[in-house]
Protein backbone atom coordinates (compact mmCIF):
# COMPACT_ATOMS: atom_id res chain seq x y z
CA UNK A 1 0.00 0.00 0.00
CA UNK A 2 1.67 3.20 -1.12
CA UNK A 3 -0.95 5.90 -0.67
CA UNK A 4 1.15 8.25 1.43
CA UNK A 5 2.39 11.45 -0.10
CA UNK A 6 5.66 12.96 1.10
CA UNK A 7 3.98 15.21 3.68
CA UNK A 8 1.02 12.98 4.60
CA UNK A 9 0.38 11.99 8.19
CA UNK A 10 -1.62 9.04 9.51
CA UNK A 11 -4.34 9.64 12.08
CA UNK A 12 -6.07 6.73 13.85
CA UNK A 13 -9.56 7.65 14.96
CA UNK A 14 -9.71 5.76 18.24
CA UNK A 15 -12.74 3.97 19.56
CA UNK A 16 -15.20 2.22 17.28
CA UNK A 17 -16.72 3.49 14.06
CA UNK A 18 -19.86 2.31 12.32
CA UNK A 19 -18.49 0.59 9.20
CA UNK A 20 -21.73 1.27 7.33
CA UNK A 21 -20.34 4.78 6.87
CA UNK A 22 -18.82 5.39 3.47
CA UNK A 23 -16.87 8.35 2.09
CA UNK A 24 -19.51 10.97 2.91
CA UNK A 25 -20.16 9.82 6.47
CA UNK A 26 -16.49 9.36 7.34
CA UNK A 27 -15.48 12.70 5.82
CA UNK A 28 -18.18 14.45 7.87
CA UNK A 29 -16.87 12.69 10.97
CA UNK A 30 -13.35 14.00 10.27
CA UNK A 31 -14.50 17.54 9.46
CA UNK A 32 -17.20 18.10 12.07
CA UNK A 33 -16.42 15.84 15.03
CA UNK A 34 -12.61 15.83 14.88
CA UNK A 35 -12.41 19.33 13.36
CA UNK A 36 -9.63 18.26 10.97
CA UNK A 37 -9.17 19.00 7.28
CA UNK A 38 -10.27 16.00 5.22
CA UNK A 39 -8.69 17.58 2.11
CA UNK A 40 -5.21 17.77 3.68
CA UNK A 41 -3.93 14.59 2.02
CA UNK A 42 -3.50 12.97 5.43
CA UNK A 43 -4.85 9.47 6.07
CA UNK A 44 -7.67 8.92 8.56
CA UNK A 45 -8.04 5.32 9.76
CA UNK A 46 -11.18 3.90 11.39
CA UNK A 47 -11.90 0.49 12.94
CA UNK A 48 -15.10 -1.37 13.79
CA UNK A 49 -16.15 -2.82 17.15
CA UNK A 50 -15.04 -6.36 16.26
CA UNK A 51 -11.59 -5.05 15.25
CA UNK A 52 -11.62 -6.97 11.98
CA UNK A 53 -12.23 -4.07 9.55
CA UNK A 54 -10.14 -0.97 8.98
CA UNK A 55 -11.13 1.83 6.61
CA UNK A 56 -8.70 4.54 5.56
CA UNK A 57 -10.04 7.79 4.13
CA UNK A 58 -7.79 10.21 2.24
CA UNK A 59 -7.82 12.96 -0.38
CA UNK A 60 -5.92 12.16 -3.59
CA UNK A 61 -5.47 15.24 -5.84
CA UNK A 62 -9.01 15.37 -7.21
CA UNK A 63 -11.19 13.13 -5.08
CA UNK A 64 -11.71 11.36 -1.78
CA UNK A 65 -10.58 7.73 -1.61
CA UNK A 66 -11.64 4.99 0.76
CA UNK A 67 -9.41 1.96 1.31
CA UNK A 68 -10.66 -1.03 3.33
CA UNK A 69 -9.12 -4.18 4.78
CA UNK A 70 -11.23 -6.94 6.34
CA UNK A 71 -9.62 -9.77 8.27
CA UNK A 72 -11.25 -13.16 7.90
CA UNK A 73 -9.94 -14.87 11.06
CA UNK A 74 -7.95 -12.44 13.19
CA UNK A 75 -8.30 -9.05 14.86
CA UNK A 76 -6.38 -5.80 14.53
CA UNK A 77 -4.57 -4.50 17.59
CA UNK A 78 -6.37 -1.17 17.77
CA UNK A 79 -4.89 1.15 20.41
CA UNK A 80 -6.99 2.11 23.42
CA UNK A 81 -6.68 5.68 24.62
CA UNK A 82 -8.63 8.56 26.08
CA UNK A 83 -7.57 10.60 23.05
CA UNK A 84 -9.87 10.78 20.06
CA UNK A 85 -7.05 10.70 17.51
CA UNK A 86 -3.59 9.15 17.55
CA UNK A 87 -0.93 10.12 15.03
CA UNK A 88 1.18 7.30 13.58
CA UNK A 89 4.01 7.09 11.11
CA UNK A 90 3.51 5.30 7.81
CA UNK A 91 5.80 2.56 9.15
CA UNK A 92 3.56 2.09 12.21
CA UNK A 93 0.48 1.97 9.98
CA UNK A 94 2.12 -0.85 8.04
CA UNK A 95 2.76 -2.71 11.28
CA UNK A 96 -0.87 -2.27 12.30
CA UNK A 97 -2.14 -3.61 8.98
CA UNK A 98 0.19 -6.63 9.35
CA UNK A 99 -1.37 -7.44 12.73
CA UNK A 100 1.26 -5.97 15.03
CA UNK A 101 0.72 -3.48 17.84
CA UNK A 102 2.22 -0.23 16.53
CA UNK A 103 2.62 1.19 20.04
CA UNK A 104 4.63 -1.79 21.32
CA UNK A 105 7.01 -2.29 18.42
CA UNK A 106 9.90 0.03 17.81
CA UNK A 107 12.29 -0.13 14.91
CA UNK A 108 15.75 1.35 14.92
CA UNK A 109 15.63 5.11 15.36
CA UNK A 110 16.47 7.24 12.37
CA UNK A 111 19.91 8.83 12.16
CA UNK A 112 20.73 12.22 10.69
CA UNK A 113 24.27 13.29 9.90
CA UNK A 114 25.58 16.58 8.61
CA UNK A 115 29.21 15.66 7.89
CA UNK A 116 30.93 12.54 6.64
CA UNK A 117 34.23 12.86 8.53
Amino acid sequence: MNILGPSAKVFLVLGTTDMRKAINGLSLLVAEHLEMDVFSGHLFAFCNRDRNIIKILYWDNNGLCLWQKRLERHRFTWPESVQEVLELTSRELGWLLEGLDPLQIRGHPGLRYSTLY
